[in-house]
């Protein structure tokens, strides 16, 4: 019995998808999240007086790190030489949130949406544990990949399914 090329041997066991004969293309993802929070941390945030220092500056740091090391922290996830990364942040004073976006890019066999994911969660949880003292009551939401381009799948752009 010919053994057809999936996710798992014969065994059960889950393997790593083989990209060796995929041709190396140019690929990118751009994935974002919020998190909200009291009006003491957002101040804090905005005026630049949190008391761990510039919680945007080393959010955007963690994140760009993490996007990096992805394959480190993502079980079966291919090693990828990113050729790019950014970590965007926008403010929200009406809703109390900061909106995190992570761009990732790579001249690839596979995709980069998962660094892109990985650095836009990092980035969120730098930004809690900045602030935890000022509130330990901040909710992280709405992380998704947004859009990716490149690749034998071809583009991809998020579309709001309501249930």
């Amino acid at each position: 019995m010919e053994h057809k090329l999936t996710h798992i041997d014969e065994a059960g066991n889950a393997v790593m998808v083989d990209v060796g004969e995929k041709q190396i293309t140019h690929r990118t993802a751009l994935a974002r999240g919020e998190i909200h929070m009291n009006e003491a941390a957002f101040a804090a945030v905005r005026d630049g007086t949190a008391k761990k220092g510039d919680v945007l500056g080393v959010a955007q740091i963690a994140g760009i790190m993490a996007a990096k090391k992805t394959a480190d922290l993502i079980p079966l996830c291919h090693r990828l030489n990113l050729t790019n990364c950014k970590v965007t942040f926008m403010m929200h004073p009406d809703r109390k949130a900061i909106e995190v976006c992570c761009l990732a890019a790579c001249d690839g066999k596979t995709g980069v949406e998962m660094e892109a994911l990985t650095g836009c969660h990092i980035a969120l949880l730098t930004i809690y544990d900045m602030l935890k003292a000022a509130d330990k009551h901040m909710t992280m939401t709405d992380i998704h990949l947004v859009e990716k381009h490149g690749g034998r799948s071809g583009d991809f752009s998020y579309q709001q399914v309501t249930p």
